[in-house]
């Protein structure tokens, strides 16, 4: 449609239609099947809202929406479509691992290419809008929406969110992909405790050193949409934060795309004490800048009252309202209100073979080689092996958030190995994920009678413990796949024990008495503690909630068809009691190693150590991968130089290996004391057997600033470090200075 015609049709609306536009109601409210987990009782809205609403939550399938897209538009005085939007965060139907595992791929371009299939298949299906990515800085595996997120690093995140945003947004122009949704603007990952809902609580220097880099990349990637954070930043709700969306988003940033709250956070601006009642909410939400009201009856029954009474300008209602109907006519919506949607297409892209493939190598480069005792991994493949554990033949490997996929379609680990291995290959369960059905009732989606399904009776249990051990005994290795169960990592996942459930290392302790060589993978969404278990195996394997072709990624590591190349994403604690742990902590007076002070007076536990357990960028491969001596062009830059280096990287070994090289810094004096390191660039390449290579970097000084806390960039003369490596800790070190 022109402009002119577009202009004209919103001219042309009555108030409450164009009111309309900016509501987004689930499905049970048009009696059509959807996933939302929210109360399923409508929202004390009126009828004419619901004919007149502008979009449709998590309703997915061709046939679904083209039926509810014809009902809408027949009552619709204008005709004017409605928009589906839904959670693909990590995958559709074809499941990715989840985006912690994607952000320990270290590798962008492959997460483009992840992103694009979600993104198509997604769209075959009737989506238009997808809420993601995630991006939210996080340093606190306690969080639930850990996994989420990318991981601790905001230059991590912010190159994983362009990518994301690219690949979602690809195939716009030919009536496939996704509109990109970036969230949780801002800061939700910081909250305190790690406790879902909570308040952040920062200095600007941090929020814009730390926290914001990620949505900026997605904005400057063209996401055309940005949801609010249902958590509060410096005391002010995200949804209502005027200098947050107006003064940074939009007109810093230059984002001009549509702003949506979060599921009824709008509502709960009442509940956070910073709206006095529901017309207050409204009027905060809209001079705000949020354009559609997900999931709540604010601006359903509050707007229109506002104008009317003259407190609120039409004109915020004619801006927000144009900013909806202009996406949709982007999307080609007035013309082709299906846009891509198609039965057909929808049975045969979905789960392709390709599609399969990609899941299969993207999962096996999110796994991360924690422990490797005499390099026990990888396996011949001519050993008799034993499966055991809660998750060797579990199909639930997709985590919380694959909500529109099948748990049929994934590969178990037990799968994968049996089509290598054959007769050599033993299994027992061992025991269940958990055996604590109070945790599990706590979770919120399992039932009393689910819980009997998945916590077996004491005579099934002993006789599953049994069966392990003898399967054990006759075996050259155990592998051990544990972890924590699918509902605990997630929205509303939080929790402080971050240890493997009792009944899953009562069996390893059982396992390791019979002196086997055990191979533990860990099936897990955010970081655990795993000190407590490093004793007693050989070999760890992080594998994440690893997706639909997930089994096969984690037999093709343990078995050597590919080596190992994820690293971590976000450090590993040694105890919960270290969280909030991150590596670019900033420098104390009194550092544990270098104090003036010795013994007790220093920066230190005296319980745990400081350091984590593994830290961030750990992870180990098969292959043997030497650095040499950083190479720099020149010491000393000027503020518009660009600090240009190199550095050997020797393949030893016989295998082809990914290797990622990170590169961080640290400024040694600055007006504000800054991260003990900071990640500033990084490449994976690919390094051949008996192989050596040259990795070349070229960063603009600028990128060796830091932010005040007025939120100015700032880049002060003197010296810095430069340090380049394998991991955040293993780096070899380089000085060099920037002048006036």
């Amino acid at each position: 449609m022109q402009q002119e015609k577009l202009q004209e049709l919103l001219a042309d609306m009555s108030l409450p239609e164009k009111i309309g536009q900016l509501v987004q109601l689930s499905g049970e409210f048009f009696q059509s099947k959807d996933i939302s987990y929210g109360p399923l009782q409508k929202l004390g809205i009126s009828q004419e809202t619901i004919d007149l609403a502008g979009s449709v939550l998590n309703v997915t399938g061709a046939h679904a929406t083209k039926q509810l897209q014809d009902q809408q538009m027949a009552k619709q005085p204008h005709h004017i479509p409605v928009m589906f939007m839904a959670d693909v965060i990590y995958g559709f139907k074809t499941v990715f691992p989840i985006p912690l595992g994607l952000g320990a791929t270290w590798n962008p371009d492959l997460i483009r290419q992840a992103f694009r299939t979600a993104g198509n298949e997604a769209a075959a299906s009737g989506n238009h809008v997808s809420f993601a990515p995630m991006v939210d800085v996080t340093h606190d595996p306690r969080w639930g929406r850990t996994l989420e997120s990318p991981g601790e690093d905001a230059l991590l995140n912010s190159r994983m969110s362009a990518a994301m945003v690219t690949g979602f947004q690809t195939d716009l122009a030919d009536k496939a992909g996704q509109v990109s949704c970036v969230k949780h603007f801002a800061a939700y990952g910081g909250v305190e405790s790690g406790r879902e809902y909570n308040s952040a609580d920062m200095s600007l220097s941090n929020l814009y050193q730390n926290y914001l880099p990620p949505y900026k990349a997605a904005v400057d990637a063209g996401c055309g949409m940005v949801m609010t954070s249902l958590s509060t930043l410096n005391g002010v709700p995200g949804t209502a934060d005027k200098w947050l969306l107006q003064d940074v988003l939009k007109k810093r940033w230059g984002f001009d795309g549509i702003l949506i709250s979060d599921y009824s956070s709008v509502y709960e601006l009442v509940k956070h004490g910073f709206a006095a009642d529901d017309r207050d909410s409204a009027m905060k939400a809209i001079n705000a800048g949020i354009d559609i009201d997900m999931k709540s009856p604010i601006y359903a029954n509050e707007l229109q009252g506002l104008v009317e009474d003259g407190s609120l300008s039409e004109d915020k209602i004619n801006q927000a309202c144009w900013r909806v109907l202009e996406l949709k006519n982007k999307l080609g919506l007035f013309e082709n209100p299906y846009f891509g949607t198609s039965e057909e297409a929808e049975k045969k892209i979905n789960l392709t073979v390709d599609k399969r493939a990609l899941a299969r190598k993207v999962a096996a480069e999110s796994l991360v080689l924690l422990q490797n005792k005499n390099d026990v991994l990888p396996l011949t493949g001519t050993e008799k092996v034993a499966l055991i554990g809660p998750y060797a033949d579990e199909k639930s490997l997709t985590g919380m958030w694959a909500v529109h996929s099948d748990p049929a379609d994934c590969v178990t680990i037990k799968e994968a190995l049996q089509e290598v291995l054959g007769e050599r290959l033993t299994y027992s369960k061992g025991t269940d994920i958990s055996r604590d059905k109070e945790k599990l009732r706590g979770l919120g989606f399992l039932t009393d009678k689910m819980i009997t399904q998945v916590v077996a009776d004491d005579v099934t249990e002993q006789k599953h413990h049994d069966e392990a051990l003898k399967n054990a005994q006759a075996a050259d290795v155990v592998v051990y796949a544990v972890g924590e169960h699918s509902f605990e990592a997630g929205e509303a996942g939080s929790k402080t024990n971050l240890h493997l459930p009792d009944n899953q290392v009562n069996l390893l302790n059982d396992l390791h008495g019979l002196g086997k060589k055990i191979v533990l993978v860990n099936i897990s969404g955010r970081p655990l503690v795993l000190s407590n278990v490093t004793d007693k195996t050989d070999a760890i394997i992080q594998a994440w909630f690893p997706g639909t072709e997930g089994g096969h990624a984690i037999a093709d590591v343990i078995l050597g068809k590919v080596s190992p190349s994820g690293r971590l994403s976000m450090a590993f604690p040694y105890t919960e009691g270290q969280e909030p742990l991150y590596y670019a902590h900033l420098s104390t007076g009194r550092p544990q190693d270098g104090s003036q002070h010795v013994g007790r007076f220093v920066s230190r536990y005296i319980d745990a150590p400081t350091a984590p357990l593994y830290a961030f960028g750990y992870g180990l491969s098969y292959a043997q991968v030497d650095y040499g001596d950083i190479q720099l062009e020149k010491g000393q830059l000027k503020a518009e130089d660009t600090l240009k280096f190199s550095i050997e990287v020797t393949n030893s070994s016989d295998w082809e290996q990914k290797e990622t090289v990170q590169v961080y810094f640290h400024d040694d004096v600055a007006s504000l004391v800054q991260p003990v390191k900071r990640l500033v660039d990084f490449k994976k390449v690919v390094l051949a057997p008996h192989s050596k290579q040259i990795v070349t970097f070229a960063i603009p000084a600028v990128h060796f600033s830091f932010y005040d806390n007025q939120g100015e960039s700032i880049l002060e003369p003197g010296t810095f470090h430069l340090f380049v490596g394998t991991n955040s800790e293993d780096v070899t070190s380089v000085e060099f200075e920037i002048r006036q």
